[in-house]
C-alpha cells in the first residue's frame, strides 16, 4: 500500500480498514480466561482510536511498538457506544510510505509554498557571501529536517512543520523591521532570522510523539548547536570574511535575550536586540492563536504561566486564518500577588522561558 487514505474522524461502524496508524498506546494483558491479548490506542492527526488484538497477540507484540507507524487491519465496531477497532493482523510499515504530516499535528501551510518562500528570502540578500552560507545550510537533508521538525516541544509551533513556519514568520517581520529602521544591516538580520533555530533539527526528536529532546539537545543546546552549525557551513565561502560570521554567530547564541533565558551572551548588536524581540513576539503571538483556536466566544483564559497572566481573547474565525495575522486586544488583569525569594522567582522565570522557547 502507499500512502494514507482512511483516518479516524472518518471511520464508521462496520467499516473494513486496512490503512496506516501510529501507536499511541499498548498494553499486553490477559482475558479472565487467562489468554493474552493487547489493547492500543492508535491515532493519526484527526483523533484517536482504541483497539484491541484478540489473537495472535504475542506474535504482535514485538510488531506493534509505541511510538511507530504500522499498518493496520481491522474492523470498526461499536463497543460501549463506542467505536473501535477489532485487528486481525499488523505488520511494520514501509519508511517511504509514512507521511509524518498523517499522524502528528502539523503547519496549516503547505510544505513546499513554505520552501519556496524560503528560498525566496535568500535570493534577496545582497551579500553574496551570506547568501551562499544560506544555500548551503538549507538544502538536502537539513532542508527536509527543517521542514519537518517542530519549533518548541509544546508551548509553540509544536508540529510537524512548525520551525519553518516560526522562521519564516519572524523573518516576515524581519524585513519589515529592517524597512522601518534604515539604519540596521538587513542582510544580517534576515540571514539571523533565517538560522537562529536551525540547530532545532538536532535539539529535538520528532519521529514519533510526544515530542522530546534529543542527548545532544540537552547536554548542549540549540543556540550553541546552531552556532557551530554556521561556523562549518561557512567554511570555505569566499568573501564571507570572520567578522561577518561572528556577527551571525552572535545572532544565534544571543537571540533569547538574557543569561537567565538561557543565552551565553547578551544581544549586543542593533540587529541581534531586534531578532531577540522578533523571536519572542512571534512565539508569543503563536501561543495565544492556539489558545484561541479552543475558545466558542470571547472571554478570558485560564491563568497562563508562561506569560504570568490571564488573557481576554475573541475566538479565531476563518477570516482571521487565512488573512494576514491580526492584532490581538489583549486585556491583562492583575497578575496574582506572590511573595518568593529572589532565587525562587529567578528559577521560575528561567522555567516558564524555556517551556516558550
Amino acid at each position: 500500500m502507499s500512502g494514507k487514505k482512511v483516518f479516524v474522524s472518518g471511520l464508521q461502524e462496520g467499516q473494513q480498514v486496512r490503512d496506516l496508524f501510529l501507536i499511541a498506546r499498548k498494553n499486553l494483558a490477559e482475558t479472565k480466561a487467562g489468554k493474552p491479548y493487547m489493547a492500543l490506542t492508535l491515532m493519526d492527526r484527526t483523533g484517536e482510536i482504541e483497539a484491541r488484538v484478540w489473537e495472535n497477540a504475542l506474535q504482535f507484540d514485538a510488531v506493534a511498538a509505541v511510538g511507530e507507524v504500522i499498518v493496520v487491519q481491522a474492523m470498526a465496531k461499536s463497543y460501549q457506544n463506542q467505536l473501535q477497532l477489532g485487528v486481525s493482523h499488523l505488520q511494520r510499515a514501509d519508511e517511504a510510505q509514512v507521511a509524518l504530516a498523517d499522524f502528528m499535528p502539523a503547519s496549516k501551510r503547505p510544505v513546499r509554498e513554505m520552501q519556496q518562500e524560503l528560498s525566496s528570502l535568500i535570493a534577496t540578500l545582497s551579500d553574496k557571501g551570506l547568501q551562499q552560507l544560506l544555500s548551503t545550510l538549507f538544502s538536502g537533508e537539513l532542508l527536509e529536517q527543517f521542514s519537518t521538525a517542530p519549533a518548541a516541544k509544546k508551548m509553540h509551533h509544536a508540529y510537524i512543520g512548525g520551525l519553518l513556519e516560526h522562521t519564516l514568520s519572524v523573518t516576515g517581520m524581519a524585513v519589515k523591521a529592517a524597512e522601518h529602521y534604515p539604519g540596521l544591516d538587513r542582510d544580517m538580520l534576515v540571514a539571523g532570522a533565517l538560522v537562529h533555530d536551525i540547530a532545532k533539527t538536532r535539539e529535538f526528536s520528532y519521529k514519533s510523539l510526544p515530542f522530546d529532546y534529543t542527548d545532544c539537545g540537552r547536554l548542549v543546546g540549540h543556540l550553541v548547536l546552531g552556532a557551530d552549525m554556521v561556523r562549518q557551513a561557512a567554511v570555505g565561502i569566499d568573501g564571507l570574511g570572520a567578522g561577518r560570521v561572528d556577527q551571525l554567530v552572535h545572532l544565534v547564541l544571543s537571540h533569547h535575550g538574557r543569561h537567565e533565558f538561557g543565552a551565553p551572551v547578551l544581544p549586543m548588536t542593533p540587529e541581534a536586540i531586534l531578532l531577540h524581540h522578533l523571536d519572542d513576539m512571534d512565539a508569543k503571538m503563536n501561543y495565544i492563536d492556539q489558545l484561541r483556536e479552543k475558545q466558542d466566544e470571547p472571554g478570558w483564559s485560564d491563568y497562563q504561566r508562561p506569560l504570568e497572566r490571564f488573557l481576554y481573547l475573541r475566538p479565531l474565525s476563518e477570516g482571521d486564518m487565512e488573512a494576514a495575522p491580526a492584532q490581538t486586544d489583549v486585556f491583562v488583569p492583575p497578575a496574582p500577588v506572590r511573595k518568593k525569594k529572589a532565587k525562587a522567582v529567578k528559577k521560575d522565570l528561567q522555567q516558564r522561558q524555556q517551556t516558550l522557547f
